[in-house]
């Protein structure tokens, strides 16, 4: 049985979308351009660069652009690519861009069985555009292949008055409701819920969908992680395109995964240095298990669904490697190496308050 060993989440430079969803954090930052992902290095150096020997093992890996996924012609090739060499691979994608999951039919089984697709169903701009029904029908087209999916609602407020319209279509196109995310203000310091509603009324709201994804996020959404992470050395955030890698979405900069693909990357965990309001993609991180002391659901419970006619969304196969925890690959620091962590996140602070103590004794004397 496969266990993850890390999970890497890839950003992909592409900001343009063919969808103009009002709750969009691309478009809330006013980042929207024509760039399309065109890759920096080939797919095989790239696929080298993230090799499971440099990884320590096979990993999950998340690709997300900035914009709609799939536009880029660049992408599913790499993903071939990442497959191969037998890491599992999410895709997160608006499910509109039809020529891309036709694809995958000429892919052999035993990669397709490692793919999943995480569809976003922006169920007003698919309305307004005429794509409800081919949404749903590449969503069958990947099913129909044996790839893994999972179909999310930003909830946003416009929303509100087609609750009834999407648990209804829902029902009838996947046999199942779909998940429920949270939409959130990135313009805001605390990364606050977009929404005019108070959070207690805004989970009732959408809480009707029993989504296990939803219920988890609305437990830790604005709860402060001060417990040891180990974003840094069990996970990671990576530019897909400049190789930058990151511990997190803060942190420090780990290194350039292409800059010398014959070096170990040099992972370190995060520690107690987290800058973040909250954990707003914890259903992730830690589910997954980066604080592994936290009691949490796996990422499988979180993504699945069990469908009217006793099918799931999740292949046996990647059923059973998202209900692993990184911890089960992944050695702890011992509490010297944790206590070394802290000194070095403190450095500057003691140096600082060094600094001030003792201008302070001389200043007395």
């Amino acid at each position: 049985m496969d266990k993850i060993k890390r999970f890497i989440d890839c950003y992909i430079p592409t900001e343009t979308c063919n969808l103009r969803c009002h709750y969009c954090y691309i478009a809330q930052k006013r980042k929207f351009n024509s760039k399309l992902a065109k890759f920096s290095y080939p797919k095989e150096y790239i696929r080298k660069a993230l090799s499971k020997e440099r990884l320590g093992g096979i990993s999950l890996l998340n690709l997300c652009a900035g914009g709609e996924t799939l536009l880029s012609d660049e992408v599913l090739p790499l993903v071939r690519e990442l497959l191969s060499e037998g890491h599992y691979v999410m895709i997160v994608t608006n499910g509109t861009v039809t020529k891309r999951f036709k694809e995958l039919i000429s892919w052999p089984q035993e990669i397709i069985e490692r793919l999943f697709f995480k569809f976003s169903f922006h169920y007003l701009e698919l309305k307004r555009l005429g794509l409800m029904a081919q949404f749903f029908e590449n969503i069958n087209l990947v099913k129909n292949l044996g790839v893994s999916f999972t179909v999310e609602v930003t909830p946003s407020d416009e929303l509100i008055p087609h609750i009834e319209n999407i648990k209804r279509v829902c029902l009838e196109k996947l046999g199942a409701l779909c998940h429920i995310t949270i939409a959130r203000d990135d313009r805001t310091n605390g990364i606050d819920v977009l929404s005019d509603y108070n959070f207690e009324e805004y989970k009732r709201i959408w809480g009707q969908f029993n989504s296990e994804l939803f219920s988890f996020k609305s437990e830790i959404f604005y709860h402060k992680r001060k417990e040891f992470c180990y974003a840094g050395e069990w996970s990671g955030y990576l530019n897909l395109d400049s190789g930058i890698l990151r511990q997190c979405y803060c942190g420090k900069i780990l290194g350039n995964i292409y800059e010398n693909i014959s070096a170990a990357i040099p992972f370190e965990a995060i520690g107690h240095h987290c800058t973040l309001a909250h954990c707003y993609n914890g259903h992730a991180f830690l589910t997954l298990g980066d604080i592994p002391e936290l009691n949490t659901p796996t990422y499988a419970v979180i993504r699945n669904r069990i469908c009217a006619d006793g099918s799931e969304w999740l292949s046996p196969k990647m059923k059973e490697f998202l209900n692993s925890k990184l911890s089960e690959s992944n050695e702890e620091y011992s509490g010297t190496k944790k206590i070394f962590i802290f000194l070095k996140e403190n450095e500057q602070k003691l140096i600082h308050k060094a600094r001030w103590v003792k201008s302070k004794l001389f200043r007395n004397e």
